[in-house]
């Protein structure tokens, strides 16, 4: 294996000295609790006799009398969420793999989940973010009972596996695995998709059409094949070693994919039974979240994960902030091309190598540090590997060579040098931009404003044809669309993808148009250049506040800035927008919009994590 890169180095150290008092007080709490003997043995024999009346006999038996292991299982499932309908079988499967080597397993608790691609445009998005937080809240819900040896945790989605991930941290002495459930089928393709999504922008189809190519790519059970945030996730588990090795993309209903998820369990027990000192709040210490990182840039994943795992850290007791991507960026290159950054769809990704090709590359690389606890006894190697159905057995060999280098390409032939993801920092606050997918002659964008109080306002501009008429009627024939009022404290943060399809339309056109917002952007974001996540937020009197209709404002991916250009005293002088009173009314009231308004109070800036819980 190679050393590592000195720059992965120098962030590393950074975030160690960085995170050093945080840190230490998290793993001296792992220490305590991880000192204690078994809950079933010390608990009150109320206490145990209500934590296993529901058992049948012999797994009570197991558990009180031969002491045998009990795991708790958080799942995620319903079947709203085609990702996690397949994980309603997954109980019983786990049950009964334990009982096979002597230990329980019990329903520890649900959480919820959301589907992002149903509520994308609509009320319920505003709750997408804080769903995080409320998923960390019932995962530590579930294992507060504190009768589990070690935890399954059965989740995919947006929100869901950092929520899932963030809960567990809080119960750092246990051994934790994370299942998926893998994705669907390929069905019309992500760039079929895309396009018909920009004739119905362009009102060239209608419904029915849309409907039509809609339900086409999005057809059975499974996660969704483009790489957005639910198939990051899973990318992020394997770097992390989190996961059985090469589960991530494993079809669901496959024999593997049962295989697989005993052998979830089997790896939870090797930890529990052999003492092999793996508990989740060790495995994630500060390399792990950095191999994280450069797993999340070198595949092109999604930007929400700048926020997500900004939190994940937290909850470890680490400190990462987005200078640390962007550093890393500049270093890891680019080895997948997967829709939006490529035409292929997940399936051909895992088909051409996987994360266990990508894995192996950036090891080979020293870009990834190999010296960590996983649940897997061989440590980050393993996850270079990748699992095959041998008759009724699974069998894990080296990837090799890319088996489709227009998907995946090794270190040193890459799509591109960097990972595409750059800082912006200027008078407009900091903020975040994707530019793997961007077209190289659109990285700098330098256009006059049209603010948005909404991106309601924005679709309706582009309908009445006002925003192709400001862009053509400036010299730059451009225009920046700056969308405002959608940070963490102002309505929870949504993503804004329905923004998407009209600034790709007004691009294809030749037109320079970018988008700046305090808001987010779906893990499917592409083409379009777009400043995201923006704090100060607006509604806490950020810049972009005070930017007004016609102001000319500078995107450079390039040089990493995000300004406006206006005289420097007149700046100055110029009082913030206060977010329309009834835009704010609206924000708070509805689909449960009020039980949050606690969260939305508490919330940290994006570049924080929007955490809306204590940190010390």
């Amino acid at each position: 294996m190679s050393l590592i890169h000195p720059v992965v180095e120098r962030v590393t150290l950074r975030i160690i000295e960085r995170s050093a008092p945080g840190r230490q007080a998290y793993l001296e709490r792992l220490e305590q609790m991880a000192q204690r003997a078994p809950a079933a043995q010390s608990l009150g024999c109320a206490n145990v006799a209500h934590a296993f009346a529901g058992l049948p006999g012999a797994d009570r038996i197991r558990i009180v009398e031969q002491k045998g292991p009990n795991v708790g299982i958080v799942t995620a499932y319903n079947d709203v969420l085609s990702a996690h309908a397949p994980l309603a079988a997954y109980p019983e499967i786990l049950k009964d793999q334990a009982r096979r080597h002597g230990a329980t397993a019990q329903v520890a608790g649900g959480v919820p989940a959301m589907c992002d691609g149903v509520t994308q445009g609509a009320p319920g998005m505003e709750l997408s973010l804080f769903s995080r937080d409320a998923i960390a809240m019932g995962t530590a819900i579930a294992l507060s009972h504190d009768v589990f040896d070690a935890a399954l945790l059965l989740g995919v989605c947006d929100k869901i596996v950092p929520g899932l991930l963030i809960g567990a941290l809080h119960f750092g002495h246990l051994p934790v695995v994370f299942l998926p459930a893998g994705p669907m089928g390929t069905g019309l393709s992500n760039s079929e998709k895309a396009k018909v999504r920009e004739q119905a922008a362009q009102g060239l189809v209608g419904r029915s059409e849309l409907l039509a190519a809609e339900s086409a790519a999005y057809h059975g059970q499974g996660t969704c094949t483009f790489y957005g945030t639910a198939n990051s996730n899973q990318m992020l588990l394997e770097a992390m070693g989190l996961h059985v090795p090469g589960t991530a993309f494993i079809p669901p209903g496959s024999k593997a994919r049962e295989l697989l998820t005993r052998e979830a369990m089997d790896s939870a027990l090797a930890i529990t039974r052999q003492r092999r000192f793996a508990p989740i709040g060790r495995v994630v210490d500060e390399r792990c979240i950095v191999n994280a990182m450069v797993a999340l840039l070198a595949t092109g994943g999604s930007t929400n994960h700048l926020i997500h795992w900004v939190a994940v850290a937290r909850a470890a007791g680490i400190i990462i902030d987005w200078n640390d991507f962007s550093e890393l960026s500049a270093v890891v290159p680019l080895l997948a091309r997967v829709y939006p950054n490529g035409q292929a769809d997940v399936n051909q990704f895992q088909a051409a190598g996987g994360p266990g090709f990508v894995i192996g590359e950036l090891l080979g690389a020293g870009l990834m540090h190999g010296d960590v606890l996983t649940v897997h006894a061989d440590g980050l190697k393993a996850y270079a590997r990748i699992p095959e159905l041998q008759g009724e057995t699974l069998a894990w060999h080296e990837v090799g060579a890319s088996g489709d280098d227009s998907v995946l390409r090794p270190v040193q032939q890459p799509f591109s040098p960097t990972g595409g993801l750059k800082l912006l920092d200027g008078n407009l606050g900091r903020s975040v931009i994707k530019i793997s997918a961007v077209p190289e002659d659109r990285h700098v964008v330098e256009a006059p404003a049209r603010v948005f109080d909404s991106q309601e306002e924005l679709l309706q501009a582009f309908k009445t044809g006002e925003l192709q008429s400001l862009c053509e009627s400036h010299a730059s024939r451009g225009l920046v669309c700056v969308v405002r009022w959608q940070g963490p404290r102002a309505n929870g943060m949504p993503e804004l993808h329905k923004l998407t399809p009209p600034l790709a339309v007004l691009q294809s056109k030749g037109l320079h148009v970018a988008l700046v917002t305090d808001g987010r952007m779906s893990g499917a974001s592409g083409k379009v250049p777009a400043a995201i996540h923006v704090w100060p937020e607006a509604s806490v009197g950020g810049p972009l506040a005070r930017v007004r209709n016609g102001d000319l404002l500078r995107l450079d991916a390039v040089a990493g800035t995000l300004g406006v250009l206006v005289d420097a005293d007149e700046w100055s002088r110029r009082q913030p927008d206060a977010m329309p009173r009834g835009l704010r009314e609206a924000n708070q009231h509805g689909f449960g919009r009020e039980l949050f308004a606690g969260m939305r109070h508490l919330a940290l800036c994006a570049e924080q994590g929007a955490c809306t819980w204590m940190i010390d």
